[in-house]
């Protein structure tokens, strides 16, 4: 295909490339993906104000979170299973990240674990929690965590139970499928043997690194569902962040907030920042979309943490626009995965430089030369 200058380009590398089940896993949400498509879909209504005259030479795009510099503000946000995507693919991903200069944040459902990915860059990988029910283990995970140095957690509590994801269903994946299920997707990756050559062979093992031999099911990629479903923890409440709290000294970042109220409500645990995100749409469907949920939140939390947010990000312009709206940062989800899995590390790495060549862009059409002043006039009034 055409070098990949966009987000979309690379959706359709990663399509081309993937077996079937694994790209549909990234691509697609819960239900009827309503909520989907809402991410994109308000990212295009917002109207940035297109401003003349102003002194763009210089454009300042670095930031400092959580005593961390930032060469532009974004972050990979944690991606499940990115180790089948690509070789080793969340190696690969956090290599990319470091080169741009921003963090990367590991799965706990990685193929690749905390310490196969710290040794392979230089800045340790933030690290992503998800609830276990064994509390023993959840000990031992933060405490490797701690030991690769990871200098924050981002704990995701918008997964209690998986949302309905048909594609995955109709995939086979949320039980692992009967023979017919496994057959086709046997017949579906031998379709590609570039990725059967590279990953399927090359990329063992195809275990969730973290959590391996832990826990009961956590065997590979057709168990996932039913792992998740056995394991994690539904009956996490508030009080959770108090025991993550003894157990990690970093700052915490809580992430799947999509209610002013629960914002508040998070402040009162102390959290260091906010994450607004309704999981790219995978969890429960006919919400809002993230950018649209992120004022409300912004004017609830009025500066007493940070608030970053994720879903539909596809370009540097949507970046520009959250900015606008409040967000310290952005995180990356599908953007990332696809880049990974259409063409691995180099492609992160090509997507990210898009990335920060079209906030230039954006910032200085705007009249924007400082990420930290950009805000609610870079808008056309009314907006969102």
């Amino acid at each position: 295909m055409t070098r990949a200058v966009s987000v979309s380009d690379w959706r359709e590398a990663a399509r081309r490339r993937l077996p079937r089940v694994i790209f549909d896993y990234i691509d697609g949400g819960a239900y009827g993906e309503v909520s989907l498509r809402r991410n994109l879909e308000a990212f295009e209504a917002i109207q940035l104000r297109q401003r003349v005259m102003v002194d763009v030479s210089r454009l300042k795009l670095t930031k400092v979170l959580f005593g961390q510099p930032f060469a532009m503000p974004l972050m990979l946000a944690p991606v499940g299973m990115a180790g089948m995507y690509a070789r080793r693919g969340e190696v690969q991903a956090a290599r990319a990240a470091e080169k741009a200069g921003i963090p990367f944040i590991l799965s706990t459902v990685s193929i690749c674990d905390i310490e196969e990915t710290r040794a392979a860059v230089t800045a340790p990988p933030w690290f992503q929690l998800y609830m276990l029910k064994d509390r023993g283990y959840m000990v031992a995970l933060l405490e490797r965590a701690r030991a690769a140095g990871a200098p924050g957690l981002i704990f995701t509590v918008d997964l209690p139970v998986p949302g309905a994801r048909y594609r995955d269903a109709r995939n086979g994946l949320v039980r692992g499928g009967g023979l017919a299920d496994r057959m086709a997707r046997a017949v579906a990756t031998l379709r590609h043997p570039a990725w059967l050559w590279d990953v399927g062979l090359r990329g063992r093992p195809h275990t969730f690194g973290n959590v391996l031999g832990a826990v009961s099911g956590a065997r590979g990629i057709a168990d996932f569902w039913t792992w998740v479903a056995a394991n994690f923890d539904p009956s996490v409440t508030w009080a959770d962040i108090d025991w993550v709290r003894r157990h990690w000294d970093g700052p915490i970042l809580l992430k799947g907030v999509m209610d002013a109220q629960d914002a508040r409500r998070a402040l009162d645990t102390g959290v260091e920042g906010i994450v607004v995100s309704n999981h790219g749409g995978r969890q429960l469907d006919g919400v809002p979309a993230s950018i649209q949920a992120l004022p409300a939140i912004v004017e609830a939390v009025d500066g007493r943490a940070r608030v970053l947010m994720d879903g539909g990000v596809r370009s540097g312009l949507d970046v520009l626009k959250a900015l606008a709206l409040g967000a310290d940062a952005v995180m990356l989800g599908r953007a990332w995965a696809f880049a990974l899995g259409g063409g691995g590390g180099e492609g992160v790495s090509a997507m990210l430089g898009v990335m920060r060549r079209e906030l230039m862009v954006a910032m200085a059409l705007t009249g924007c030369v400082d990420v930290e002043a950009a805000g609610p006039s870079l808008l056309v009034a009314g907006e969102p």
